[in-house]
């Protein structure tokens, strides 16, 4: 089995690559979804979150907007934020891995691959990338996105260069669909390729 880390800065069209990966047949796991259904009603962070952060949750589970609030700008808080959910994720992630044992390729779409280390446990991995201009466009133009907002995760992540030059594959994503799935078929063609690409 090859493990694939799929990343990419906020705004680069990962999730369409991610789909996209899928829709071949690609056994996905997606980190950002693990961590909204852990974070849901009924999900397993949920009280852990609201002894770390009172009156962030309610009956639909964490408060996204007011735990993002109880977070901005502290970065103790928001280091035991990621102290709780990261390995809450590390475990969904191990339990994906065994159930899909059998895959050749599975991939892990993982937004801070290379931030929080998870580069380590792959064997390959892709890039999403798009110039800066059309990434800020797309972020801006999402509900409630505002640019501090926007700057303060930028700075949390990698570079786009530097993930690009580390990266053994490069999806760029401000060309027609159909050209970016069939880089994504390259990509999987050299996978499947002896030596994985």
């Amino acid at each position: 089995m090859i493990t694939v880390g799929l990343t990419g800065s906020i705004g680069m069209g990962k999730s369409t690559v991610a789909r996209m990966f899928a829709e071949e047949g690609v056994p996905l796991f997606d980190a950002d979804e693990t961590v909204h259904r852990l974070q849901g009603p009924g999900g397993a962070l949920v009280a852990a979150i609201e002894a770390a952060f009172p009156d962030t949750t309610g009956t639909e589970g964490v408060d996204r907007t007011a735990l993002r609030e109880a977070v901005f700008g502290d970065e103790a808080a928001f280091a035991r934020l990621e102290a709780l959910v990261h390995p809450a994720v590390a475990r969904e992630r191990d339990a994906f891995l065994a159930a899909n044992a059998d895959a050749p390729i599975v991939m892990l779409d993982v937004p801070l691959l290379f931030e929080a280390g998870g580069w380590a446990k792959v064997d390959r991995i892709v890039v999403v990338s798009a110039p800066a201009e059309v990434q800020r466009a797309r972020v801006l133009g999402r509900p409630g996105m505002t640019a501090d907002r926007f700057e303060s995760i930028l700075v949390r992540q990698l570079p786009d260069a530097e993930k690009r030059a580390r990266a053994d594959f490069v999806i760029t994503t401000d060309a027609p669909l159909e050209d970016t799935r069939a880089r994504v078929r390259e990509v999987l063609t050299c996978l499947a390729a002896p030596g994985g690409g």
